[in-house]
C-alpha cells in the first residue's frame, strides 16, 4: 500500500556496510496507507536540538521493530520490507513548540498472537532510552480486529457481573478498607462487614496488604468472608470482598487464588505490577474458575502522568482489556488523584463501549472497533465523598465501581453509618436522575433533601461539605474545540 519514501535507498547501496539515517534505510513512508490488520501506534515525540523530527520517528519506528544503528545484510535473509514499521506521518502538537506526532504502522506478523508481553517488548522494550530523543510517549493506538481476536479479554464483563451480583441501574459502590496496613485480620473483617451492612456492594484490600507480619493472609481472607456471609445474610443482597492475591509468585498467587473460590469468593484482584504476563494468566483461571478479577492500577503513574514521556492510560486500558480484567481503577476527576475530565471520559470510553470513534478532545486517536471483547467496569476511588455523588455521576456515568474509603471509614458516626451515606446518597442521585431532574446543577439539594431523612448523610455533608482537590491537571488533552461565530 503505497511506495517506498522518496529519500528511501534502493538496491545494493541500501545493504552497503555503515551507518545510515533511518529515513532512508525505508522507516519513513509518507507515502504508505495503513492497511486494515496494521497496528498503528501514535507517540509524542521530543527531537534533541537539531534532530529532524522524521528522522526521530523514522528512528522510533526501526528500533521497535527491525532496524539497529548500522546496516546488516542479514535483513536480506527477511521479507524485511514487510517487516520495516513505518512511519507515515509526522504533525507538530498544538501550542507545544518541539514536540510531534509521529503516526507508525506495524505489519501484525510482528506480534505474538494473544501476548501483551510480546507487544509491549516490542513497542515500549528498547525505544524509550533512545539518545537522539530528549522524551518519548505513547499517546495511542490501533488494534486490528485480527489481533484482538487472539485475546480472551475480560473473563467477566460487565453485563454477567451485573448478573452475577443482581444490580442493575446504578453505580456499585464500593470502600477500600482503612488503614490498609496495620489492622489484625479480626479488625479488618469487622470493617468489611460494617461497610457491607451499611449498604456497600464491595469492600476491597488496598494494593499493598498482602500477607505481612501484622496479617498473614490466610487470616484476612477467613476473616473477610466471614464479614462477606454475614452481610449478605442480614441484608439479603450479594457482596463481595476483593481479596487481594498479589504474592511473591505465581505459584503463590494460584494458592490464593484457589483458597478464595474455595471460601466462596465471587471476586479476587491482583495489582499492575505483578506484570503482563501474570496478568494474562491469572485471567485465565479466573474465566476458568467464574471469578470476577479486579486490577488496581499500582505503579502506573510512574510513567502515566507525566505528558512528554511515558504510557498515556488510555493505551495502559486498551492493553488491559486485551488482557482479561474486569475491573480497574481509572480515575475519579473530582477525587485526590490525577485526572483531567476529558482524560478521564477517554479512559472509560475505551474500557466500557463496544466501538470507540476518533475523539481528539478526549485523547482518543484512532477509531477501534473491539470486536465483541468485553468491556470493563471503571473503578473511581481517591478522595471522594458522598456530596459529590452528582459529580460522579455526571462525569462518570452509572458502569462505574465507586469507592468511598475514608469517605465510608471516615465517617464521625462509624464505618456502618459512613456506607449508608453513601447508598442513600447514591439512591436519591439516580432516583432524581431517572425523573428527568438536572443533578449537575440540583445535586447539592438533592442530597440535602435526603439528608433531613438520613442521620448519617446529613453528618457526612456536613464534615466534608468543603473538601476539593482542585489542582492542575499534568496530562491534559492537546486538542479542544473551538467555537465557531454563527453567520
Amino acid at each position: 500500500m503505497g511506495g517506498p519514501g522518496a529519500g528511501t535507498i534502493k538496491g545494493k547501496e541500501r545493504y552497503k556496510a555503515g551507518v545510515i539515517p533511518y529515513k532512508t534505510m525505508g522507516y519513513w513512508e509518507p507515502r504508505y496507507v495503513p492497511k486494515d490488520t496494521d497496528l498503528i501506534a501514535l507517540f509524542r515525540i521530543t527531537p534533541q536540538e537539531g534532530v529532524d523530527p522524521e528522522e526521530a520517528a523514522a528512528a522510533v519506528a526501526g528500533e521497535s521493530s527491525t532496524a539497529t544503528w548500522t546496516v546488516v545484510w542479514t535483513d536480506r535473509l527477511t521479507a524485511c520490507e514487510a517487516y520495516r514499521a513505518k512511519a507515515y506521518r509526522v504533525d507538530a502538537v498544538p501550542n507545544t513548540p518541539g514536540q510531534y506526532f509521529a503516526y507508525i504502522a506495524y505489519d501484525l506478523d510482528l506480534f505474538e498472537p494473544g501476548s501483551i508481553a510480546n507487544l509491549t517488548a516490542s513497542i515500549i522494550g528498547n525505544v524509550f532510552g533512545f539518545k537522539p530523543l530528549k522524551a518519548l510517549r505513547l499517546e495511542d493506538m490501533r488494534m486490528p480486529i485480527a489481533y484482538l481476536k487472539t485475546f480472551d479479554g475480560p473473563p467477566t464483563g460487565i453485563v454477567v457481573e451485573r448478573e452475577r451480583l443482581d444490580k442493575f441501574g446504578r453505580p456499585l459502590l464500593g470502600a477500600t478498607t482503612k488503614p490498609k496496613l496495620g489492622l489484625s485480620g479480626k479488625n479488618y473483617g469487622r470493617v468489611v462487614y460494617e461497610a457491607l451492612k451499611g449498604g456497600l456492594d464491595f469492600v476491597k484490600d488496598d494494593e499493598n496488604i498482602n500477607s505481612q507480619p501484622f496479617m498473614h493472609w490466610r487470616d484476612r481472607y477467613l476473616y473477610c468472608m466471614e464479614a462477606v456471609n454475614r452481610a449478605c445474610a442480614e441484608t439479603g443482597e450479594v457482596k463481595g470482598h476483593y481479596l487481594n492475591i498479589t504474592a511473591a509468585t505465581m505459584e503463590d498467587m494460584y494458592e490464593r487464588a484457589e483458597f478464595a473460590k474455595e471460601l466462596g469468593s465471587c471476586i479476587v484482584m491482583i495489582d499492575l505490577v505483578i506484570g503482563y504476563t501474570a496478568i494474562q494468566s491469572i485471567s485465565k483461571w479466573a474465566r476458568k474458575n467464574d471469578m470476577i478479577l479486579h486490577l488496581h492500577r499500582a505503579g502506573h503513574g510512574t510513567y502515566t502522568r507525566q505528558k512528554s514521556h511515558g504510557i498515556s492510560f488510555r493505551v495502559i486500558s486498551k492493553w488491559m482489556r486485551m488482557a482479561g480484567v474486569d475491573h480497574i481503577h481509572a480515575g475519579t476527576v473530582v477525587g485526590k488523584l490525577e485526572g483531567d475530565p476529558n482524560m478521564v471520559q477517554g479512559y472509560y470510553n475505551v474500557l466500557r463501549e463496544p466501538h470507540n470513534p476518533v475523539d481528539l478532545q478526549r485523547g482518543i486517536f484512532f477509531e477501534q472497533e473491539w470486536a465483541g471483547l468485553r468491556k470493563v467496569m471503571p473503578v473511581a476511588s481517591g478522595g471522594i465523598h458522598a456530596g459529590q455523588m452528582h459529580q460522579l455521576i455526571h462525569y462518570l456515568g452509572e458502569d462505574v465501581v465507586l469507592q468511598f474509603g475514608g469517605g465510608t471509614i471516615g465517617h464521625p458516626m462509624g464505618v456502618q453509618a459512613g456506607a449508608t451515606a453513601n447508598r442513600v446518597a447514591l439512591e436519591a442521585m439516580i432516583q432524581a436522575r431517572n425523573e428527568g431532574k438536572d443533578i449537575w446543577n440540583e445535586g447539592m439539594q438533592i442530597l440535602e433533601k435526603a439528608a433531613k431523612s438520613c442521620a448519617p448523610l446529613k453528618a457526612a455533608l456536613e464534615v466534608w461539605k468543603d473538601i476539593t482537590f482542585d489542582y492542575a491537571s499534568t496530562d491534559t488533552a492537546d486538542f479542544v474545540p473551538t467555537p465557531t461565530v454563527s453567520a
